[in-house]
This record gives structure tokens, C-alpha cells and sequence, in this order.
């Protein structure tokens, strides 16, 4: 009997993981209209760079708002040797835009509707954290994305 609470107890979570993770997509595909695969490649990929460029433990508070699907497909990525790794504005924007293989002006809107989407997620004070990690241009297009 234990045995048969616990996996359902599991299977309530995963449930639950994966409910908050869909809504997180569905609402970045409200803020910047795309399919659900170029979302999630679009947020993942946003997120990853974010997570470099901010010290690990601010990137730790920042990942552990986040749906926890979310964190899950983060940690399988590769992770930088040295952090945080140092860039700004357009160099996020023309790293996207490579990485996506779309163009500099897509780039720049999924960032925002990415940003967007994560501070919707987030506390006040987290964000605050995370735009006092990023360098003026950078602090500026994560505290005023749409």
C-alpha cells in the first residue's frame, strides 16, 4: 500500500511538472507567436546563455523559480567552464540568432519574449538580482522586454 502512494505521489509530480512547463511555453508563444518546438529550443537556449552570464549561485535562485521541466532540460546542457561569462546586448542577440539559425531581428523579439516570460515566473526581487548581474544594455533589455 506505502509503495502504491509514493509512485502516485510521483506520478502527481511529473503531472504537475509537466503542466507548468506547457504553460510556461504556451504563454512565451502568446508574447511572440511560434511553434511549441521553436519555443521551447528558443527558451532553452535564452536561458542557457542567461545562466552563463550570471554568477552561479544568482543562476541557482534564478533556475529554482522556473518550472522544474525546465531546470531539468537545462542541466543536460553543456555548462562553460568560467563563469559568468561576459557579454552584453548584442552579443546575446547575434549568438541567438547564430544558434537558432534565424535572423538578428527574430533573435532580438525571442529574447524579449523569453525575458518576458521568465520575469512572469519570478519574484521582484529575483529579478532585481538578475538585472544587477548584467551589464547596463543587457540589465536594460531584461527589466524592459515587451
Amino acid at each position: 500500500m506505502r509503495r502504491h502512494s509514493i509512485e502516485r505521489g510521483d506520478e502527481r509530480h511529473r503531472q504537475h511538472a509537466q503542466t507548468t512547463y506547457r504553460a510556461f511555453l504556451a504563454d512565451l508563444i502568446r508574447i511572440h507567436p511560434m511553434t511549441p518546438e521553436i519555443a521551447e529550443r528558443t527558451a532553452l537556449s535564452v536561458l542557457w546563455a542567461l545562466e552563463q552570464r550570471l554568477i552561479p549561485n544568482e543562476a541557482r535562485h534564478l533556475l529554482a523559480q522556473l518550472p522544474s521541466h525546465l531546470r531539468v532540460l537545462l542541466a543536460g546542457m553543456p555548462r562553460v567552464t568560467r563563469r559568468p561569462l561576459k557579454f552584453g546586448h548584442l552579443d546575446l542577440i547575434e549568438w541567438l540568432a547564430d544558434d537558432l539559425a534565424c535572423p538578428v531581428v527574430e533573435a532580438e523579439m525571442r529574447v524579449r519574449a523569453v525575458f518576458q516570460a521568465v520575469r512572469r515566473k519570478i519574484s521582484v526581487g529575483e529579478a532585481n538580482d538578475v538585472a544587477a548581474e548584467l551589464p547596463p544594455d543587457l540589465g536594460l533589455l531584461w527589466r524592459h522586454p515587451a
